[in-house]
This record gives C-alpha cells, structure tokens and sequence, in this order.
C-alpha cells in the first residue's frame, strides 16, 4: 500500500471492502434472480397489469374495512 495507508486503518479498509461486496453480490443476485425486475425491454410490461388490478381490489377491500371517522 502507500504510505498515506497507515496500520489502524486495516480493519476499516477489510470491513468497508467486506460491505461493499456484498452489496454488490445482493444488487447482482437481484438483478438476475429477482423475477420482479425486468431488464429485457420485451419484459417490462408483462406482470404490471396484474399487479394494478389486484391493487385496486385490495385497496378497494381496505377501504371498506375502515370505519368512518365520527364528525369532530
């Protein structure tokens, strides 16, 4: 290393690299495995309408389950 790097600084630069790949290892495995994400330009619109509509049902099955608030 240079000579700017000094001893103490060890453990910081071994944890700073260790986060650092994993956060890397996490954003890679993400982007292949995860089948929410879409990289493919021909993909990208395949699950979003489904999700929209089942959305609104629960949102629309939410609202019915809360009460009104009482007039103040």
């Amino acid at each position: 290393m240079g000579r700017w790097v000094r001893p103490e600084v060890y453990p910081l630069m071994a944890a700073m690299t260790f986060v650092t790949s994993l956060c890397a290892f996490q954003l890679t495995r993400n982007v292949f495995l995860n089948p929410d994400v879409r990289i493919d330009k021909a993909k990208r619109g395949m699950g979003s309408a489904g999700k929209q509509r089942r959305g609104r049902e629960v949102c629309r099955a939410w609202a019915a389950q809360v009460p009104p608030h009482p007039p103040a």
